[in-house]
């Protein structure tokens, strides 16, 4: 059973996620602070984090970095009431893999667990396949039909994300924050440039297509 941490200091919140966990097959471990959150993880066992940010003891953002320095792979998602850039951007820095603001909708946390199971599969596995492109993530390498294709790392880095979470749409600011982090010269048209040169790159690929979800952002599609 799939074990997910959930680190909320407001019970009712705790709770409620809890019994949604519960209700997906997931086996849910409450705790109400940072200090108790860590002290839980150390045990082991634990497949995904949910963590709140403002907390007693020890806050959100401390206890991302206490997991980090022991484990770089378990997946982190922040539920938290902060919504300003600096605390997104932060929490990415600190390797937090994604951030859900309050007021949430239990459904779509639920989802996005899911979607992390699944990217958290891939990274362990090392290589994600869709049709015929291969993303090879220790080599930071991509072939089609066996011939490389050349990426900068970014833009491996932002096509590897899109594949991940096949159908999620990620708006220019969320791509802005994770991939361009505090490059004050990053605008949204510089992520629509590296959109268009990832299409270009990607048109001999069978398995996806790149679509924009017009007024938000861009997603990657199955075929």
């Amino acid at each position: 059973m799939i074990n997910v941490l959930v680190v909320e200091d407001e019970r009712q919140i705790n709770e409620l996620v809890c019994v949604y966990l519960k209700g997906e097959g997931y086996n849910p471990c409450a705790c109400y602070d940072g200090a108790e959150g860590l002290k839980r993880f150390l045990e082991g066992d634990i497949d995904v984090i949910i963590s709140d940010i403002m907390m007693p003891v020890m806050d959100g953002y401390q206890f991302a970095i206490k997991v980090r320095e022991v484990n770089e792979e378990v997946p982190i998602i922040f539920l938290t009431a902060k919504d300003d850039k600096p605390s997104k951007q932060l929490g990415y820095k600190l390797g937090v893999d994604d951030y859900m603001t309050k007021p949430f909708d239990v459904d779509e946390l639920m989802l996005k667990i899911k979607a992390i199971l699944r990217r958290s599969s891939v990274k362990k596995s090392k290589k994600l396949e869709v049709g015929n492109l291969v993303l090879d993530l220790d080599e930071h390498t991509a072939y089609v039909d066996g011939e490389e294709l050349n990426f900068t790392v970014r833009e491996f880095d932002v096509l590897y994300k899109f594949l991940s979470y096949p159908k999620k749409t990620f708006t220019r600011s969320k791509l802005m924050d994770e991939f361009w982090g505090f490059d004050s010269s990053a605008t949204s048209r510089t992520v629509d440039v590296c959109i268009v040169k990832l299409r270009e790159k990607t048109a001999v690929c069978d398995g996806f297509e790149i679509v924009t979800v017009h007024g938000l952002g861009y997603k990657a599609v199955l075929k």
